[in-house]
């Protein structure tokens, strides 16, 4: 049998890896979920015993089973009046008919997805204001002991704090007859935006200054612009922290939006957790839970999408300077 052949063949070690990479995973979450389920028989609530893993899957299959007849209802809504309106045609042809947009109760899915896209906006405009910054404050180190004090002052903030002050900029500054956002979610996305762009400006800014000298120097004899000496020099070199910073920001905006959200009402995953808290059914416990596993999920896609993202934007000097 040739090398060729037998290199082909994986090794007992490497099988070995692999499995042990599959299968402590699984050990872990089957611990976690026996600890769950038998330690959540011991408690007692005012809404009776806290729900285990079976109880949780339970309500998790009503909201799916209540998503899909909100849209049934939806799709019904619709054609009743597709109906209406072509018996009115077809007494006057000229007759105006309208469809009215079906404004049921939203899901637990389209909470999901509210809260998806104001996480989302919240930390693009974070990251379009931290990153900016975080270079010029790494490029000017007199800039940069200037406004250290400010940062280290503001950074600590909670959105709890936050939140009255931009609900009440947010009403005083947002008025418009027709808005083109409403105020909730304008109010939880300045909230997430404020309270994540940190992370991302202070890692940004030391990535920039950690540049190492000779590349620095490189950029000098090479007479590269300012901009050329930020994109093939700076940039190359501070996006490990960069992204470091972003993962961050991004951990710590998926957190703050759930508090935001709860205080701001704007309609996500955080409005659910606090209409079910106010709820007090016998299920208002179950859907909380499952509300919990959603975003500590929807947390680590997040996480694991800024490290993938990491990986296909990183690139070498050497390319850039091509």
């Amino acid at each position: 049998m040739s090398s060729n052949v037998i290199s082909l063949i994986p090794s007992k070690q490497m099988v070995a890896n692999k499995s042990k990479l599959m299968l402590l995973p699984l050990i872990g979450i089957l611990i976690f979920l026996v600890f769950w389920h038998l330690s959540a028989r011991e408690i007692q609530t005012s809404l009776g015993t806290l729900p285990g893993p079976s109880q949780t899957y339970q309500q998790f299959a009503k909201l799916v089973v209540e998503h899909f007849d909100e849209r049934e209802k939806g799709r019904a809504f619709i054609e009743r009046q597709e109906q209406r309106n072509a018996e009115k045609l077809a007494k006057n042809p000229d007759a105006k008919v309208k469809i009215r947009p079906y404004t049921g109760k939203p899901t637990f899915f389209d909470q999901i997805l509210t809260s998806l896209v104001t996480v989302s906006a919240g930390f693009l405009l974070a990251t379009a204001i931290a990153i900016p910054l975080g270079i010029v404050l790494g490029l000017n180190q007199g800039v940069y002991q200037a406004f250290n004090p400010i940062i280290q002052l503001l950074k600590p903030v909670s959105p709890l704090a936050w939140l009255p002050i931009v609900t009440m900029v947010v009403s005083a500054t947002y008025v418009s007859d027709d808005p083109m956002f409403a105020k909730s979610f304008v109010n939880s996305l300045l909230t997430v935006a404020l309270c994540s762009l940190w992370p991302t400006l202070i890692n940004t800014a030391v990535g920039v200054t950690s540049v190492d000298k000779d590349l620095v120097n490189v950029s000098k004899v090479l007479q590269l612009s300012w901009w050329q000496h930020i994109r093939v020099i700076v940039l190359p070199s501070a996006i490990p922290m960069i992204f470091t910073g972003l993962r961050l920001s991004l951990g710590i905006a998926w957190m703050v939006l759930i508090a935001a959200e709860m205080l701001a009402q704007n309609p996500g995953l955080g409005k659910f957790v606090w209409d079910e808290f106010q709820n007090g059914s016998s299920a208002s416990l179950g859907r909380i839970m499952v509300a919990v596993i959603t975003i500590g999920f929807i947390g680590l896609l997040l996480d694991r999408g800024m490290l993938q993202l990491q990986k296909w934007l990183s690139w070498n000097k050497q390319q850039a300077l091509r």
